[in-house]
C-alpha cells in the first residue's frame, strides 16, 4: 500500500518536472536566439559599408597574448600577412589583452622580432579580462578554470566586435561555439597543442609521475582515479567544443592524431606546419669541421619543466664519465634559453646545483636571454643540437638547430619523431633518443663519426627544413582557410 502511494506520488511529480524542464529549455533557447539577433544588429551598426557600398569582411584572430615573442605569435603574424596579400576586401582584427602597448607598438614588435611587415593596418580589440585565462588564477582544476575563463573573455571580445570569420590561434577552443552559434561566424582554429591529449590520459591512468602529474597524486590511487574521471569529463567537453569548428589546422602529425581522436573532425582538419625562420639559420656557412680542442653540444629551449633539462645534464655527465680523461677534443654542454619569471630563474639555479652534484659544472655553460646574434654564433660552432622534451607538439628549436648545421639529437616522440627528424630523400637527417643511457650512447656515436659523415648528415638535414619555411606555410594555410571565405 505504501509502495503504491509512493509510486503515485512520483508519477504526479514527474509531469510537472518534465513541463518545467521543457519550459526552461525553451526559455534558454529563446534567450540565446535573442542574443544572436542582437549581436547581428550590433554588427551591422558597428561595421557600416564603405564608399563602394560593400562592407569589408572582418577576419578576427583570438590571441590574448599577441605581443609575446614565441612561435605561436609568429604563426599569427604570418597568417595575417598571408590573408592581406591574398584577399583585398578584408579587415583583420586581433583580440588581445596586451593593454600595456598600443597597436602600433605591437605591429612594430612583430616586425622587430620576426621581420614580418604587414601590408595593411590591423584593428586591435583590447580586452580587459585577460586575467581570467591566467593559470595562476586556478591552482586546482586549471584546465577547466582556464577554459571557462576563456568563454567569459570570448564574450567580452564578441560584445566589442562581431566578425564574419573567427580564428582561434591560441588554443582557446571553448570560444568556438560562442562565436559560431551566438556570433553567427564561420569559425576556424590553429591548434599548437591540444588542451588535453590521449597521452595525458595515459599518464594519469598509469600513475606516471610527470611535471603535470605530481608524485603525491601518483602515490594515491584514490586521487589518481578522481583525476582520471576529471580528465575524461574534460576531454568529452573539449571534444564537443572542438567539433564546432568549420576548419581545423594543426601544427604537426602528433597534434593531428590527438585532435582527431578527441574532436573527430577528420573532414575539415589539415596539418599546417608553423613558419620557421629557417633562412636566417641557413645563411650560416656550412663547412667541414676543423680540428679544435673543444667540441660543443648546444640545447636551445626555454627553461620550463617540460623541456627536461635535467635529462640533458645527466646524459652529458654519463657521456663524460665514459669519455676517458684527456681524450680529445674536450666536451662542453651549452644550455641556451629564456627565463620568463622568477620560477624559471630558480629552475636554472636548481640545474646549476645538479651540475655541481654530478661534478660537471666546469663543462656546462648556461646562457640565459641572450641576443639572437650570440645564439647564431653558438649554433654555428656546435657539433650536436640537443632536445629532450617528451611529446613536443612540433619543435621549432629542433628545426632551427638543423637549419644552423648541427647534428640534431631529439626526443623520440611527438613532432620531432613524426615530422622533423625523419629520413629525407631516403637519407638520415638526425638521431632520436628516449632516456639517459640512450642519449649518452647516441652522443658518443655522433662524436665518433668522421667529420665527412657528420657533414653529410648536416647537409641533408638542411635540405629537409625547407618544408617548414614561410612560403610553405602560406601555401598550406591559404588552402586550409579557403572554405571560410566561400
Amino acid at each position: 500500500m505504501v509502495a503504491g502511494g509512493t509510486g503515485r506520488l512520483l508519477c504526479s511529480l514527474l509531469v510537472p518536472a518534465l513541463f518545467l524542464s521543457g519550459a526552461l529549455c525553451l526559455c534558454v533557447a529563446v534567450l540565446l536566439w535573442g542574443a544572436r539577433l542582437w549581436l547581428q544588429a550590433r554588427k551591422r551598426r558597428l561595421s557600416p559599408a564603405g564608399r563602394d557600398g560593400q562592407r569589408p569582411v572582418l577576419v578576427a584572430f583570438f590571441h590574448p597574448y599577441c605581443n609575446a615573442g614565441g612561435g605561436g605569435e609568429r604563426v599569427l603574424w604570418c597568417a595575417i600577412r598571408t590573408l592581406q596579400k591574398k584577399y583585398k576586401n578584408i579587415t583583420c582584427v586581433v583580440y588581445t589583452g596586451d593593454r600595456d602597448a598600443t597597436g602600433e607598438e605591437i605591429v612594430e614588435g612583430a616586425f622587430r622580432r620576426f621581420n614580418i611587415k604587414l601590408t595593411h593596418p590591423v584593428k586591435f580589440v583590447f580586452l580587459e579580462k585577460r586575467y581570467l585565462v591566467e593559470a595562476s588564477l586556478y591552482p586546482h582544476f586549471t584546465l577547466l578554470g582556464q577554459s571557462l575563463g576563456s568563454v567569459f573573455l570570448g564574450w567580452e571580445a564578441l560584445l566589442k566586435c562581431v566578425p564574419d570569420i573567427y580564428i582561434d590561434s591560441m588554443g582557446y577552443a571553448f570560444t568556438l561555439p560562442l562565436f559560431k552559434y551566438l556570433g553567427g561566424c564561420r569559425v576556424g582554429c590553429y591548434v599548437h597543442y591540444p588542451t588535453i591529449s590521449t597521452d595525458m590520459l595515459s599518464v594519469v591512468r598509469n600513475q606516471d609521475t610527470r611535471f603535470n602529474n605530481a608524485a603525491f597524486i601518483t602515490n594515491n590511487p584514490l586521487i589518481s582515479k578522481f583525476k582520471l574521471v576529471y580528465y575524461y569529463l574534460f576531454a568529452f567537453l573539449y571534444g564537443l567544443v572542438g567539433s564546432c569548428s568549420d576548419v581545423v589546422m594543426v601544427n604537426s602529425s602528433w597534434t593531428l592524431n590527438h585532435i582527431l581522436s578527441i574532436w573527430r573532425t577528420g573532414a575539415c582538419t589539415s596539418v599546417v606546419y608553423p613558419p620557421c625562420d629557417v633562412q636566417t639559420f641557413l645563411d650560416i656557412p656550412l663547412e667541414e669541421e676543423k680540428s679544435t680542442a673543444e667540441c660543443s653540444i648546444v640545447s636551445v629551449s626555454q627553461f620550463r619543466p617540460e623541456k627536461d633539462h635535467p635529462l640533458q645534464i645527466r646524459a652529458f655527465a654519463k657521456l663524460l664519465k665514459e669519455n676517458r680523461p684527456g681524450q680529445q677534443p674536450s666536451l662542453k654542454l651549452i644550455l641556451i634559453g629564456g627565463c620568463r619569471n622568477q620560477q624559471d630563474e630558480e629552475r636554472v639555479n636548481n640545474l646549476k646545483r645538479l651540475c655541481e652534484e654530478l661534478g660537471v659544472s666546469g663543462s656546462v655553460m648556461f646562457r640565459v636571454n641572450i641576443p639572437f646574434e650570440e645564439l647564431k654564433k653558438h649554433l654555428a660552432e656546435a657539433t650536436i643540437g640537443l632536445h629532450t622534451m617528451w611529446n613536443e607538439h612540433f619543435g621549432i628549436g629542433v628545426v632551427e638547430c638543423m637549419a644552423a648545421g648541427t647534428v640534431i639529437l631529439a626526443h623520440n616522440s611527438g613532432g620531432p619523431k613524426l615530422d622533423i627528424v625523419v629520413p629525407y630523400e631516403g637519407r638520415i637527417t638526425g638521431f632520436l633518443a628516449e632516456n639517459e643511457d640512450n642519449y649518452a650512447e647516441k652522443m658518443a656515436y655522433i662524436l665518433s663519426l668522421s667529420p665527412e659523415k657528420r657533414l653529410e648528415i648536416r647537409e641533408n638535414a638542411r635540405r629537409s627544413v625547407y618544408r617548414f619555411s614561410d612560403r610553405h606555410f602560406e601555401e598550406t594555410f591559404l588552402l586550409s582557410v579557403e572554405p571560410l571565405f566561400k
